[in-house]
């Protein structure tokens, strides 16, 4: 029950439902004391408030935001506890007072500082916020940006003014248990002296040298490194916060680029989300600032998704415009035909090129060029379920989508049946269950069955580990857990991870990464992956959310996987291990295959998840996997060849299109000239 009200609630553990409750149920019992009147259980019902919404706000607890949207914000908990301090006074008779007197005019005063501090706030983070914020990116040199104003006035600013009244309140009570004046009146005035010393510390950062030079400044500092650094080929992006893995994949390509590269975001959301990268970055909010930014010499442009915003750069004609993407599948949304804008389009393989055609959306085979995938450079191939251990699937499957079709993901009609398949298989295997992070974020049918197979895998592991059958080795698994305690330690010293981070304008001043110690971290990360698995054992079953592990590394310790159509599969198929696709809108294995180039050599499931035997058999016993030759070809066929490695035809298709914008604006140049002369010649 607690956990379901947890999921309903939207909080992150029960502490955080707990705090929730005592800080509804305070309210009535502050007023409830009033009423008495009884000053212990007003104070006992004040600190409960007090304690409980700071724990809320330290926790970032949705719930928080959600009381703002009722007319229950910050600010109201705050004065309503005040009004029923002064209701208290009065039940108590104080009426006339100088308590009573001196608590009204202090949290009217109080509240008269709100709005000087609210408006400084506002005014430092609105001139603090940078026209482009950037990586990479040398502007320190050429403009200044002053320091960031002291993360303890800014950070949660709102909620710190708003608790100076603790001494005022505290300070009344004590007066009113008491009876005695001075108490109070020390508490008001600590609460007046409190507040007017925020609002006058908060003074300096809004004028002079401590803001940083205006957009204009920034915009000519911004065009001045272009010019110097000359980038030749952009990757161009725009999105949600939760689609920066569209771009994150894209880095390691971006910085083995032969040309100059360079990354355009366009929300800052995007930019705070962004892997480590040593490729410059620009994050352009305004589209206006982007159109006015001097890209005179880039040639190409490539672009990882779909979106609006990518108008802001493709009205440019001086450079080519390329989708690639963010993976390779069968879905509506990689042959979509709002790609016939771009000058080409990129696909892995073959299959991309005949998809397009296929789909007949208006986009040109001569317009098509097949590049690989560099990204899947990582992916081992697999030799076989190594020698006394237990194979390991990987079941990962995609999200809802947008559109309610019941064929996008396995995981409402199928998802369960599919990990109870598995956790019961007998000779027994090893599941890891990665959902997609979009999972649950459209369809609560979704969220919820994520929920439910997440308790069946976490159940599963709890049945295992008393298994006398799976013995771990303690001591390996120690040093392992000691590993990674030490490398993320390591890593977080060296991303600077706990200090004060600054703002968005120190960031873009001191953005400039250390190449030593990004070289280090990647190879720290490659040992924290390895730690990980070390850790875990090699029969536990395990849920993985998040960031880490990637999904490539899940790729490389699984025998097999269960997906849905996304270009996970086709990225898997880089293995060579056998894997499984569901069928859950029960086209019917056939027409499945004929719709989805990327099943052709997949084991075809049902909803009930009854065919996923063959699946492991096929894991048990290479000889006795039929579907091995079919893998291969497809292989070839949905991700290119072996030879020339992915990341030379990536390189080699940049230039070609490079050349290409070249020539036309040579010839643009040239027509340009030939007009003028016989403009001239006429005149």
């Amino acid at each position: 029950m607690i956990t379901r009200a947890i999921r309903v609630a939207r909080v992150g553990s029960a502490a955080e439902l707990a705090a929730a409750a005592l800080m509804i149920l305070g309210f009535p019992a502050l007023m409830l004391a009033a009423l008495v009147p009884s000053v212990p259980a007003f104070t006992a019902a004040a600190a409960v408030t007090y304690l409980a919404d700071h724990y809320l706000h330290r926790k970032g607890s949705y719930l928080i935001n959600r009381l703002s949207k009722v007319r229950a914000g910050l600010s109201i908990r705050f004065l309503i506890r005040q009004l029923l301090l002064v209701l208290l006074l009065a039940r108590l008779d104080l009426a006339d007072g100088l308590v009573f007197y001196g608590a009204v005019a202090c949290f009217i005063a109080f509240y008269g500082l709100q709005a000087p501090h609210g408006a400084l706030v506002t005014l430092i983070r609105n001139r603090r916020r940078m026209p482009v914020a950037t990586r990479n990116v040398d502007l320190k040199s050429r403009i200044r940006i002053p320091d960031a104003p002291p993360r303890r006035l800014l950070n949660r600013s709102a909620e710190k003014m708003l608790h100076l009244d603790l001494a005022a309140v505290v300070g009344v009570l004590v007066s009113a248990a008491m009876d005695e004046t001075l108490a109070a009146f020390v508490g008001i005035g600590a609460t007046i002296a409190l507040g007017t010393l925020y609002v006058v510390a908060l003074m300096p950062y809004v004028r002079g040298s401590k803001t940083p030079p205006n957009a204009e400044i920034v915009l000519a500092a911004m065009d001045d490194w272009l010019a110097g650094y000359q980038p030749e080929t952009v990757l161009y992006f725009s999105g949600s916060k939760d689609s920066a893995y569209q771009v994150n994949m894209w880095l390691e390509t971006m910085e083995q680029l032969d040309s100059k590269p360079l990354i355009i975001l366009r929300e800052r959301a995007i930019l705070n989300n962004l892997a480590p990268t040593t490729v410059p970055v620009v994050c352009v909010p305004g589209g206006v600032h982007l159109m006015n930014m001097d890209l005179t010499n880039v040639r190409v442009a490539l672009y990882a998704a779909n979106v609006g915003k990518n108008i802001h750069l493709l009205r440019v004609p001086t450079m080519k415009h390329v989708f690639i993407g963010h993976g390779d599948s069968d879905k509506l949304a990689s042959v979509n035909p709002f790609s016939k804008v771009y000058d080409e389009v990129w696909t892995a393989g073959r299959a991309g090129r005949d998809r397009y055609a296929i789909a007949d959306v208006g986009v040109r085979d001569d317009d098509i060029a097949e590049v690989g995938r560099p990204q899947l450079a990582p992916i081992q191939t697999w030799q076989g379920v190594p020698e006394g251990r237990i194979p390991t699937v990987l079941y990962a499957p995609t999200w809802e989508g947008w559109d309610g079709d019941p064929g996008n993901t396995s995981i409402v009609l199928a998802g369960e049946n599919i990990v109870k398949t598995l956790v019961k298989a007998d000779p027994p295997v090893r599941v890891l269950y990665k959902p997609h992070p979009f999972t649950g974020t459209v369809s609560k049918e979704a969220g919820a069955a994520h929920a439910r197979i997440t308790a069946l895998v976490e159940k599963a592991g709890a049945e295992r580990a008393t298994d006398a059958r799976f013995t771990a080795d303690v001591a390996a698994r120690t040093q392992a857990k000691a590993d990674l305690v030490r490398i993320e330690a390591r890593i977080a010293e060296l991303s600077g991870r706990g200090g004060d981070k600054g703002d968005e304008a120190e960031a873009t001043r001191d953005g400039v990464v250390d190449v030593a110690k990004h070289e280090e971290i990647a190879r720290l990360r490659a040992e924290w992956n390895d730690a990980y698995w070390r850790s875990v054992g090699a029969f536990e079953h395990r849920v993985i959310t998040g960031a880490e592990p990637r999904l490539y590394d899940c790729f490389n310790v699984s025998d097999a996987m269960v997906s849905d159509i996304s270009s996970v599969v086709s990225d898997f198929i880089a293995s060579g291990k056998p894997y499984a696709v569901t069928d859950s809108a029960e086209l019917g294995v056939e027409e499945f295959k004929r719709q989805n180039t990327a099943v052709r050599a997949a084991t075809i499931l049902s909803n009930s998840a009854a065919e996923l035997g063959g699946l492991l058999d096929a894991v048990r016993d290479l000889a006795g996997d039929p579907l091995a030759e079919d893998r291969r070809e497809l292989k070839q066929y949905l991700l290119g060849p072996d030879e020339p490695k992915s990341i030379e035809q990536f390189n080699t298709a940049v230039a070609n299109l490079a050349l290409k914008a070249e020539a036309r604006n040579v010839g643009q140049e040239s027509r340009a000239a030939a007009g003028a002369a016989e403009a001239t010649t006429k005149a």
